[in-house]
Parts: C-alpha cells; sequence; structure tokens
C-alpha cells in the first residue's frame, strides 16, 4: 500500500495532502531503480575483485598446483643435474685415473641436444607458458645425453676392470736379473759416463753387472717384437711389448732363448748375460718404454722390492758413475 504524504499549509494551518503526478512517480521509481542499478555493479565488481566464481576458484587451485608441481620438477632436476656432475667428476679423477685412461672431454659431456626445431611440434600448439615447458624438456634431454655418456663410459671401465689383472701382469715389475742381494746395480738412468767416449751422455737404462751366462728374465706378460744382433751399439737384443704402451729392452745378451713373436710370460728366461757390442764388461743394459718415451726402469721394481730395499736401489741409481754400454 503506497504512503500518503502530507505537508503543512502556513495560510490555511492546515496539514495537505501532497498530490503527485504520474511523471513524478515515473521520475522517483526510475531514480530508484538507477541507484539499485548502481549498487548492485559495484556489488558485482568488488565481487569480482576480491572474490572468484566457481570456475574461477577451481582454475586458481589448478594453477597454484601446477606451480607447485613446476617448483618441484625443477627442484628434482638440479638435483640429478648435481648427481650426475659427481659422476662425471670421479670418473674423470678416479676411475681414469686408476686404469690410466684418458678423461671424458667437456665438449663430449656437454653437447647440445639440437635447437628449437627439435620441439617443432610443441611450439605448433601454442601453448601459453612453452618458454617454461621447452625449458625444463631441454634440461631432460641435456640430462639424458650425458647419463647416455655415461654408462658408456662405465661400460669402458667395466671392459678395463675386468682387463686389470691381465694388466698388471703385464707391467714390468720386477728386475730382470736375479739381484736378492742389491748388488748388482752397476749404472743408473740419467746423464753417465759413456765407457767408450768418455763423456757424459744420457744413459736411458739401468746396468746390471753379472757372470756371463747368467738368465735374463721378463719383466711382464708380453710379445718378443725384436731379436736383434749387431756388432756395436746394443749387441745381441731383445725388446718385449707388454701392451697398454709399454715396452722393454734387454742388450748386450750373449745369446738369446726367446724368438720372435713368441708370448712370454713374467720370470719367463728371455735370454743370458753377455758382453756384445757396444759393452765393456758382462752386464745386461735394461730400459722401460712408455707410449715411446724412455722412462727410468727404477719406477718399476715395486713388485718384489720392499720400501728398504727400494731406497737402497735408489741411492746406487742415482750414482753418477761410469756406464758398461
Amino acid at each position: 500500500m503506497a504512503r500518503i504524504k502530507y505537508y503543512y499549509d502556513t495560510e490555511t494551518c492546515r496539514y495537505e495532502r501532497i498530490e503527485r503526478s504520474r511523471w513524478e512517480m515515473f521520475l522517483n521509481t526510475l531514480g530508484v531503480l538507477m541507484v539499485a542499478c548502481v549498487i548492485a555493479v559495484g556489488l558485482v565488481l568488488f565481487y569480482m575483485e576480491f572474490f572468484d566464481s566457481p570456475k574461477e576458484a577451481i582454475l586458481r587451485k589448478e594453477n597454484e598446483e601446477l606451480k607447485l608441481y613446476q617448483e618441484m620438477v625443477e627442484k628434482d632436476l638440479e638435483q640429478f643435474a648435481a648427481m650426475v656432475e659427481v659422476l662425471q667428476d670421479r670418473d674423470d679423477n678416479v676411475y681414469r685415473v686408476i686404469f690410466e685412461a684418458e678423461p671424458i672431454p667437456s665438449t663430449i659431456r656437454q653437447a647440445g641436444v639440437g635447437g628449437a626445431e627439435r620441439y617443432k611440434k610443441l611450439l605448433e600448439k601454442g601453448l601459453s607458458r612453452e618458454d617454461l615447458i621447452l625449458s625444463n624438456l631441454k634440461k631432460i634431454d641435456q640430462l639424458k645425453k650425458q647419463m647416455y655418456i655415461q654408462t658408456k663410459s662405465y661400460d669402458e671401465i667395466e671392459r678395463m676392470a675386468m682387463n686389470k689383472e691381465k694388466m698388471w701382469a703385464s707391467i714390468p715389475a720386477i728386475q730382470p736379473i736375479s739381484n736378492k742381494e742389491l748388488n748388482r746395480m752397476a749404472s743408473g738412468f740419467g746423464m753417465r759416463v759413456h765407457p767408450i767416449y768418455k763423456v757424459r751422455r744420457m744413459h736411458a737404462g739401468c746396468d746390471f753387472s753379472a757372470p756371463r751366462g747368467t738368465p735374463i728374465y721378463a719383466t711382464g706378460d708380453g710379445v718378443v717384437i725384436k731379436k736383434e744382433s749387431h756388432y756395436g751399439g746394443y749387441g745381441n737384443e731383445v725388446e718385449i711389448d707388454h701392451g697398454y704402451g709399454y715396452i722393454t729392452k734387454y742388450a748386450h745378451l750373449d745369446s738369446f732363448k726367446a724368438k720372435k713373436g713368441q708370448k712370454v710370460k713374467r720370470g719367463e728366461v728371455i735370454g743370458y748375460v753377455g758382453n756384445t757390442g757396444a759393452s765393456t764388461a758382462p752386464h745386461l743394459h735394461y730400459e722401460v718404454i712408455k707410449d715411446g718415451k724412455k722412462v727410468n726402469p727404477m719406477n718399476f721394481f715395486f713388485q718384489e722390492l720392499n720400501a728398504e730395499e727400494y731406497e737402497k736401489m735408489l741411492e746406487l741409481a742415482s750414482r753418477e758413475n761410469q756406464s758398461l754400454g
């Protein structure tokens, strides 16, 4: 029921009823509706600003979960990368050092896996966060390649480990003649006076003095690759290829026992001490060659000498005397 309004008429001193036209009533109603609309719009905007619709709430929750999963994936990728780096470091600086193998170059370990063309199908989908997805995929592909290279490296190390017993049996590791009293070291590796020219020259091996006919032993497993005789120089000489870059030379022999092409074992007699070639007394001239370079044989007598005996041998070998040939 519409409320009836009155006003006080001062002339008649009476309350008179307010009469409104339909136009005024329309305008008043229209004004109320406009105010209501403004309030409604304001409430809607306020709700949209500070409150989510059910669909938006679901999407927001999914985005938050995806963000959390993304952070977890990135953390896991970082941990995997760190683990791979540890494996690579141990591979290069422990395992490969033990087996005297060259480390894998970083250019191979860190090589790329292709550009954006590799992910062309994914790019064609027009994903909103394709940069994030591509970044993770590239990291995963990089780790997969590094792990593949690492597994190949471990395959190689496994082969070397299985071959380790053979390698240790092949490396020169004993003295080439019997020297239990440690009194047969006549001249060591280094600058020595030449027995004929009487000038200091490089002596690339060790001279062991011994009576003619003393047995000479192969210092490691290998194959005889040289058996030659000369009037000068090394005289009667034998060379054994032990593999793994090692070759040993035995010179000034009186006679041979091993034949060229023969496989020999460590400790097997290959010849006998003599005085052939440029030699001034019966002795054995012994050399160790590693990767084409002559090295000090004293570094390879570790199998049959204890620390005290090795020190004594070093002292004898270090004396700058005259070599025997």
